[in-house]
C-alpha cells in the first residue's frame, strides 16, 4: 500500500512541476528570460537552445537583455526570436539584442488569464486522473488479497487527502499567475 501512496504523490508532484513550467511560458507585461527557454537558434548548422550561445538578463522590468558570447549569432538570435510565437520585437545594436515588453492590452490579459485558468483546469483533471489510477490499485490489491478492506479503505483516505491538498495548491498558484497577469 506505502508504494501506492508514494506512487500517486510522486505523479501529483509531477502534475503541480509540468503547471509550473507551462506558467513560466505563459507571457505576462514583465520581462522574464523564462520565455525564451524554447527559443532554438541556428548556430552553425546545429538547432541550439537560446541560453546556450548567449546570456539573459533582465536589467528592467519590461526589458530584456541577450548578449551572445559569439557576436556572428546576432542575426540568428533576431531570427528566431521574431519567428516564436512571443510577438516580440528584438532590437539588435550590433553588440546585443534588447527585447522590450510592452504593456499588455486589457483584452490580452482576459485572453491569458483565461488560458492560464484552462491550463489549471487541465492539471485538477491530471490530479483527478491519478487518484483514480491509485484508487484502482488499492481495489487491486484488496482483491487480490494483500491488503486488507480496512487497508484498503484507509488508503483511499490518504489519497483523498492528497488529492485535496495538491487541488489547493493548482488553486493557489492559479490565483497567483492570474493576479500576475491582470497587474497593470
Amino acid at each position: 500500500m506505502q508504494n501506492v501512496l508514494a506512487n500517486c504523490e510522486d505523479r501529483m508532484k509531477k502534475c503541480i512541476h509540468s503547471l509550473t513550467n507551462e506558467f513560466q511560458n505563459l507571457r505576462t507585461g514583465r520581462a522574464n528570460t523564462a520565455l525564451f527557454d524554447k527559443i532554438k537558434v541556428d548556430y552553425y548548422g546545429a538547432e541550439t537552445p537560446l541560453n546556450q550561445v548567449a546570456s539573459l538578463s533582465v536589467p528592467e522590468a519590461r526589458l530584456v537583455v541577450i548578449q551572445p558570447w559569439d557576436k556572428s549569432v546576432l542575426p540568428a538570435i533576431e531570427k528566431a526570436i521574431q519567428k516564436s510565437e512571443l510577438g516580440l520585437n528584438p532590437n539588435n545594436d550590433g553588440k546585443l539584442i534588447r527585447v522590450n515588453f510592452p504593456p499588455l492590452t486589457e483584452q490580452r490579459r482576459k485572453e491569458l488569464a483565461k488560458q492560464a485558468k484552462q491550463t489549471a483546469e487541465n492539471a485538477r483533471v491530471a490530479i483527478r486522473n491519478v487518484r483514480r489510477d491509485a484508487m484502482e490499485e488499492l481495489k487491486k490489491l484488496q482483491k487480490a488479497s494483500e491488503i486488507s478492506e480496512d487497508q484498503q479503505k484507509e488508503g483511499e483516505t490518504k489519497i483523498q487527502k492528497l488529492t485535496d491538498n495538491y487541488i489547493a495548491e493548482i488553486g493557489k498558484i492559479s490565483e497567483a499567475k492570474e493576479k500576475e497577469i491582470m497587474e497593470i
